[in-house]
């Protein structure tokens, strides 16, 4: 695949000052994360995850959606980062050598990312491995575990719930200022491996072009934005990141 390359395209990801990357649900998938909407199993198969994911699912059972995050976040402690997680850690890497910018911004809230060593990384749904009060918003490090989940807040005495951002929720202001001020300044914009619908995100690549960057996508499946990019690669990031870095 090496060999498959663009020649202006590789110049782009040399020359490039500014690039930004957006990921999504699907580089989580090829390292064996369910999608949030892929059907529930065993006992949570009656609940559709939008009816677990709000404030009000919530406050009305604060114990049904405390267990359900664990059932999720015991999921995700089994996966490890992907080749495509690790070749973007690497990527990061490269510009950072030669003095480029390089913004990780992603959907997810697996961490990733994180555990394959990028650096510059905004979460703007949140962390599902953090954990934060429902009531005084404050972060929890470590907790002692109620004999009734969800446990107590420290500070304050509310209920602890996961550092996510649910259904009726803003985004992160900082996460999400930063997304945007960071396409607006790109030169190359990857999205790899989101669908393209889901706001604000969906908004990032095409304020990008919007902005006169170099916009590529890799996505094995076709979205809204695919007709619009400057490349489009249909492929895994987990076979074309490494090549694409083998490539360069």
């Amino acid at each position: 695949m090496r060999n498959e390359f663009p020649a202006d395209f590789l110049k782009r990801i040399r020359t490039s000052q500014h690039l930004t990357v957006l990921t999504g649900a699907g580089i989580s998938a090829e390292s064996g994360v369910p999608t949030f909407r892929e059907a529930q199993t065993g006992m949570w198969e009656k609940y559709r995850p939008e009816e677990l994911a709000t404030p009000h699912a919530f406050r009305a059972d604060p114990e049904k959606v405390w267990k359900w995050y664990q059932w999720r976040r015991e999921l995700i402690a089994n996966v490890s980062p992907n080749p495509g997680h690790t070749a973007l850690a690497d990527l990061e890497a490269r510009y950072q050598q030669r003095g480029a910018t390089f913004t990780l911004v992603t959907q997810n809230v697996d961490g990733l990312h994180h555990q394959a060593g990028s650096q510059t990384v905004i979460e703007l749904h949140g962390n599902i491995t953090r954990t934060k009060c429902f009531q005084c918003q404050k972060p929890v490090r470590t907790w002692k575990e109620a004999k009734t989940p969800p446990p107590a807040c420290q500070h304050c005495g509310g209920l602890l719930r996961p550092d996510v951002v649910w259904f009726g929720e803003n985004l992160p202001p900082d996460a999400l200022e930063a997304s945007l001020s960071a396409a607006k300044k790109s030169d190359l914009f990857l999205s790899i491996g989101t669908s393209a619908i889901v706001q604000p995100a969906a908004s990032l690549p095409k304020i990008a072009l919007n902005n006169g960057a170099t916009v590529v996508e890799i996505n094995p499946n076709p979205t809204p934005l695919s007709d619009l990019v400057d490349y489009r690669f249909q492929v895994q990031a987990g076979k074309l990141l490494p090549a694409l870095m083998a490539a360069l």
